[in-house]
């Protein structure tokens, strides 16, 4: 059977989509894939990296307010149905799944006008706009987040699957996962990280925390490539001696040693990074994205917060000293950690990917 993927833009969107393909090739070793992406997304080195083939279509999403700039969002919305109506006529895939992302708009909808199966994949607790247009063409559509159900009108075809995860990310003991980054595992492991594309406030704050954290406190900083400079010029310019307990480094391909190693993880709220951090059972600090549509981090959030498996603070409340406080009560108190680590596993759905292919098939 062939299998087309249209999701892009962020890994949050991607990397759920490789692996749904790495869960049908599992089944179907004979299965063909491709993908459809934009020319600026991350998937461009994320899908090939992965062994699939990719396609680019053009697309822009739409801004809140009228302007000139809406009329090129409009033409370029036009030549991206018909790059995907192109795509969709050469490939002629059996079954088209979109897992967000604006380049989703033209290809799910261009394949549901032709009778090809669909399916979307929401990730967020709040779904985004593209997906809950999408939702009253495609055939059926797998949430995340019970939470997310509500907001969607044809209740009666979401299925609630959970995030697919990285098979790889469950494999990795918390002593590998130590030694392969290089830390003593006689001592705790704090790790900050902001995203593929960092995030300022969360690192500059460690920063500030590394001023006072203990000796006996190991911090990883993974600060997202386009901030790794910024990083370093600041611990320079604060006079930080940065000893064997500290590493600071711009982008990490093997999350899986991360989640593994990590006794507590500070970071942004993504749907991806929230399903991957709770089939790990890591204990969290969340610090939601306040620059997301719909703020559909902090929703995410505080599902987790909900469940007792992570801490919430805002990016207006992040204080270098709130941070240090918060961990040192974590620390010192072994069973609050090891009772939010508890919590994270039982909302995990680790079989999200199964999940989805069984959909797909019920579909095609």
């Amino acid at each position: 059977m062939k299998y087309l993927f249209a999701g892009g833009g962020t890994g949050g969107h991607i990397y759920p989509a490789i692996a749904i393909a790495k869960e049908i090739l599992k089944n179907e070793k004979d299965a063909q894939i491709l993908f459809v992406g934009t020319k600026k997304g991350l998937e461009n080195e994320l899908v090939p990296r992965e062994g699939f083939e990719l396609k680019t279509i053009t697309v822009q999403g739409f801004k809140r307010k009228l302007s000139l700039d809406t009329l090129k969002t409009i033409y370029k919305a036009m030549v991206g149905l018909k790059e995907a109506n192109d795509i969709l006529k050469e490939f002629k895939p059996d079954v088209v799944i979109g897992t967000g992302g604006y380049v989703g708009g033209p290809v799910l909808m261009m394949a549901a006008l032709k009778g090809i199966p669909t399916l979307i994949h929401e990730q967020n607790a709040f779904p985004g706009l593209t997906n809950k247009v999408l939702s009253r063409f495609v055939k059926v559509v797998a949430v995340s987040f019970e939470e997310s159900v509500k907001y969607f009108k044809n209740k009666g075809k979401v299925v609630v699957t959970g995030n697919p995860i990285r098979r790889e990310l469950l494999k990795v003991t918390k002593e590998e996962g130590l030694k392969n980054l290089g830390f003593y595992s006689d001592k705790p492991l704090i790790v900050s990280v902001g995203g593929s594309r960092g995030a300022e406030k969360i690192n500059f704050t460690m920063v500030e925390f590394l001023k006072q954290k203990d000796k006996n406190l190991q911090v990883l900083i993974i600060t997202g490539a386009n901030q790794y400079e910024k990083v370093l010029e600041k611990v320079k310019t604060e006079t930080i001696n940065i000893d064997e307990t500290v590493k600071i480094i711009p982008y990490c391909h093997n999350m899986q040693d991360v989640y593994a190693a990590a006794d507590i993880i500070i970071c942004r709220a993504g749907a991806i990074t929230l399903a991957e951090i709770t089939a790990k059972g890591v204990a969290s600090i969340l610090i939601p994205s306040p620059y997301v549509a719909n703020n559909h981090q902090e929703y995410n959030a505080r599902v987790l917060e909900k469940a007792g498996a992570s801490y919430v603070i805002l990016e207006k409340d992040l204080t270098a000293e709130k941070l240090y406080k918060k961990i040192k009560y974590l620390l010192d108190n072994p069973q609050v950690l090891s009772k939010m680590r508890d919590n994270a596993r039982k909302i995990s759905k680790i079989d999200a990917a199964e999940k989805i292919y069984k959909l797909i098939k019920s579909i095609t």
